[in-house]
């Protein structure tokens, strides 16, 4: 099995609904961070690929069909180059609300972690400070104008970078619609999936279904 859906997009950008989104158009299991919590075998390997040497992409999406989120979206172009036949989906939002979620929800989380009584929470969240924050952002975090440039940096690299034909740039509220297009399946009738927002996830509706709060 290969992939056959690539995500680019940072996390929240509506990346955990796009996950059952494909899951529900038969492009599932997804993998998503969520995923790492599940399977923290696979957290060394992103280290290693973080780190510049060779991963064994067929190995690691085992039971795949696609990915979206981090740390996946890290590497989108080596993914690519190794599943060439694989579909690119871009998710983008406002950088100013992309921001303030980031800030509201997993940064914020990160800062807080070393002092978790969780044992798996202070471990994931000092491996998300070497697989995000330090390399993408040079954890600078709280310099927004550098933030959301890297944002911006990051989406236009893969809008030049893919074949038209191969990419689909998708916003969240754009529905199925657009993505069952790209993807050449029937549009499902159901509402597309809205889940973790900033709301829920400072509950710790999803934190607490994974593990780590």
């Amino acid at each position: 099995m290969s992939l056959k859906v690539i995500g680019a997009g940072f996390g929240r950008t509506g990346t955990l609904s796009l996950k059952g989104a494909l899951e529900r158009l038969g492009f599932g299991t997804c993998y998503h961070m969520v995923e790492v919590f599940g399977n923290p075998k696979h957290m060394p390997i992103w280290t290693e690929a973080q780190q510049g040497n060779p991963v064994d992409w067929d190995a690691l999406f085992e039971g795949y069909q696609s990915s979206v989120d981090w740390p996946s979206c890290n590497f989108w172009r080596e993914q690519l180059e190794h599943f060439p036949d694989a579909k690119v989906i871009l998710t983008k939002r406002d950088p100013e609300k992309w921001y303030t979620s980031i800030m509201n929800t997993i940064y914020n989380k990160s800062l807080t972690g070393s002092e978790s009584a969780n044992e798996k929470s202070r471990m994931f969240r000092a491996w998300v400070d070497d697989i995000i924050w330090n390399p993408v952002f040079g954890d600078r975090l709280d310099d927004k104008a550098h933030v959301i440039e890297v944002f911006n940096r990051h989406n236009q690299s893969v809008i030049d970078s893919v074949a038209l034909e191969k990419l689909l740039v998708y916003t969240p509220g754009d529905g199925w619609g657009p993505l069952c297009a790209f993807l050449g399946v029937d549009v499902p009738d159901e509402e597309y999936p809205h889940v973790n927002t900033t709301k829920e996830f400072v509950a710790g509706h999803i934190t607490k279904k994974i593990g780590t709060d």
